[in-house]
């Protein structure tokens, strides 16, 4: 059985891309010793070209996988998806993403934003205040992610201070620092990716170093999508405090992610830590694996059916997929970098239902956030 693995190893998000790489090959290997499915991998990088990422869906798709796990940005998850659709096949995302889409063809493993940036932003504006800075990447994922923040803190009844953007890799950040020192924000989104971000927190830490103001625990910097096997990437101590929101973190401290953290380490060693962005791919490997199994086919109409038929053990808990949204039910975990480049949990809640149109506002209230500390 062929199932297509496309992630970019290199650019800008090189560091998610080999992540997910390896936790979709450590699914598949851990398969070959517990099950019948013998599943052959095949994969593409197209190293962070976006024209690329359609040819390597192309040339996967001829090659028989009518599964492909992949792509880590919304740029290239849209780019594929038009041809996903054509062969009736299944794209298996497993990213956070801006949410305000739901496709046929696309299962989304991946959190929307009132799985991680509405409940950050409840556990934020009380405890640190409603006037924001937002900065962001130049594509999708950053304008939509401010476009939601810039609405919640209006409906707070706050003002956002600031929007800069900047493009992939871009790392002169010096006149957005100069900027948010002078408006002063009483905490900033950042939803920069890879080297913008890494620069983005060395110039903060550099700020805070100069006016106390802007240590993490006054005017903090969250992210959506800062992963651990980013943080080594982080001039040493530069991100100290900062947040993050997340399904995964390598620290939660359950059982079945001891289990799972210590068979990683069998296999990598053991200062491997476990990003969220591994744990997604390999859930999402064996989701995909486990369906086709019980469907009995890797038809995607069938494996559907068995996805949304029943909830899965999985690293995230009890996992279940919507059939209207194909979106999983997902935990929000909220963790602040230690010194050790690791995440320390400090606020938790349980699944919560994915909305990736965010229509469901009258609903009951969402389950109450848990904070550590």
């Amino acid at each position: 059985m062929k199932i297509g693995v496309l992630f970019s190893t290199t650019g800008p998000y090189g560091a998610m891309g080999r992540d997910a790489r390896d936790g979709t090959h450590f699914a598949f290997e851990e398969l070959a010793h517990t099950s019948d499915l013998s599943i052959e991998p095949v994969f593409f990088d197209p190293h962070a070209d976006l024209a690329a990422y359609l040819e390597g869906a192309r040339q996967l798709l001829r090659a028989g996988c009518r599964h492909i796990i992949g792509t880590i940005t919304s740029a290239a998850r849209k780019e594929v998806i038009p041809l996903v659709e054509k062969h009736d096949a299944l794209l298996w995302y497993m990213c956070p993403y801006e949410g305000f889409e739901a496709n046929e063809n696309v299962i989304y493993v991946g959190g929307c934003p009132n799985q991680h940036l509405i409940p950050l932003f409840e556990h934020l504006i009380p405890k640190y205040g409603k006037r924001p800075y937002l900065v962001g990447a130049n594509y999708v994922w950053g304008w939509e992610m401010n476009r939601l923040a810039r609405e919640l803190v209006t409906n707070a009844g706050g003002d956002v201070l600031g929007e800069r953007y900047l493009p992939l890799e871009e790392t002169a950040v010096e006149r957005i620092i100069a900027d948010i020192e002078q408006r002063r924000p009483t905490f900033i989104l950042n939803n920069l990716i890879g080297p913008s971000s890494y620069a983005f927190l060395e110039g903060i830490k550099a700020l805070a170093d100069r006016d106390p103001g802007f240590r993490a625990q006054n005017c903090p910097v969250v992210s959506c999508d800062l992963m651990e096997c980013e943080l080594d990437d982080i001039a040493p101590g530069a991100a100290i405090g900062q947040l993050c929101a997340a399904s995964y973190f390598d620290s939660i401290a359950t059982p079945d992610n001891t289990a799972f953290k210590a068979r990683v380490a069998a296999h990598y060693g053991s200062s491997r830590r476990v990003s969220g962005v591994f744990a997604s791919a390999y859930t999402a490997a064996r989701l995909c694996a486990d369906t086709i199994v019980a469907a009995g086919s890797d038809d995607p109409v069938a494996t559907k059916a068995e996805l949304h038929s029943k909830s899965w053990p999985t690293l995230f808990g009890s996992l279940v997929v919507d059939r209207e949204t194909n979106h999983a039910a997902l935990p929000f975990h909220l963790g602040r970098i230690n010194a050790d480049n690791a995440f320390d949990i400090v606020a938790s809640r349980p699944p919560l239902a994915a909305d990736p149109y965010l229509t469901r506002r009258n609903a009951p209230a969402s389950p109450k956030l848990r904070v550590v500390s």
